[in-house]
């Protein structure tokens, strides 16, 4: 349910507005019934952050093959300072998918040098999450404030263009850009252009495009982590939903689409099966080789990171690289 009023914790360090609408749980039920309608097949990738599969995603950014986290963090602890100052004035710090803002904090620390306090304003969907990694953050912090809103995107960039705020430095970092759609990611910039003012500045991180053998296995590991972090989906399809699954039955699939850009995942069915979900009262059958698509993972190149920034309001005026050049780090000045 929605909440209207925000909650207080602490010493008023602490404030979460809670945005969610419906009950997460029902709305997993109907993604799941209508995923499984469509043809092909589909599953919501937000579905994969349940207990399990946040776990399990933890345990893949310590992969060898996952360079991304690496990469990214590289990138901040280098440069967190010349990021910071890249932006004028006292800062507001604005994070969307904050997550456990583990990376955040190095940015937190380089703001409050520079200046007294700091108020961060992080967005994720849930609150549980938003309340852990922000009282870690205070603990640390002594001069931070934190005004967390646990909503979707458009959600909480509705709730916060009503606010009043200084000079904000926005954060999408992680890559998340990745999982919009090719029309999906200019419509969220454009969002959160409008949320932001003229000299607002926001840092994105976006992979880049390289060659299949470095693409593939950072979703397809050795291990078989990857494989468990999608097939935990219908996992918790069966756990949720009283699906009956059988999940050595179905493998996980993972190929870099160079045409379009993208690592295309999916859950493919080895052989003819049906699987009854009980709480949905429906029966969904599968032939051999039949996918369901779980997420895609768009992939960059920096002449079209500078175009996508012209194109929603934006100018690329700095871009920051680790050392192997496999990602990037791009501050958008709001114009």
């Amino acid at each position: 349910m929605a909440q209207t009023e925000p909650v207080h914790i602490g010493e008023d360090r602490l404030v979460i507005h809670n945005l969610v609408k419906r009950d997460p749980s029902a709305g997993f039920a109907e993604d799941v019934r209508k995923g499984l309608s469509f043809e092909p097949k589909r599953l919501l990738p937000k579905y994969f952050y349940d207990e399990l599969g946040s776990l399990l995603f933890d345990a893949i950014c310590l992969l060898p093959e996952y360079y991304l986290k690496r990469a990214e963090n590289e990138i901040i602890e280098r440069y967190a300072d010349e990021i910071v100052s890249s932006v004028d004035g006292h800062k507001t710090l604005l994070e969307m998918g904050s997550g456990s803002a583990s990376k955040t904090k190095l940015i937190v620390e380089a703001l409050l040098s520079m200046q007294d306090d700091l108020l961060f304003i992080p967005v994720d969907i849930s609150a549980s999450a938003l309340e852990s990694s922000s009282r870690i953050l205070l603990q640390s912090f002594p001069r931070l404030r934190i005004e967390a809103y646990a909503a979707d995107y458009f959600d909480s960039l509705s709730a916060l263009s009503a606010k009043q705020r200084g000079r904000t430095l926005a954060l999408f970092l992680g890559s998340n850009i990745s999982n919009f759609g090719r029309d999906e990611a200019p419509a969220f910039l454009r969002a959160l252009r409008r949320v932001l003012r003229e000299g607002d500045a926001l840092l994105l991180g976006a992979d880049l495009k390289k060659d299949r053998s470095v693409l593939e296995p950072a979703y397809d590991d050795a291990l078989g982590v990857t494989a468990a972090f999608n097939l935990n989906l219908l996992a918790r399809v069966n756990r949720e939903l009283d699906g009956d699954f059988n999940l050595p039955a179905f493998k996980h699939h993972a190929f870099y689409n160079e045409e379009i850009g993208r690592v295309e995942i999916y859950v493919e069915s080895t052989r003819p099966q049906t699987v009854t979900i009980g709480k949905l009262g429906i029966e969904v059958h599968f032939s051999a080789g039949e996918r369901i698509h779980t997420e895609n993972s768009y992939k960059y190149d920096l002449t079209g990171i500078a175009q996508m920034a012209t194109e929603t309001g934006f100018s690329c005026t700095r871009t920051w690289l680790d050392s192997q050049e496999r990602f990037s780090s791009n501050l958008l000045l709001a114009v």
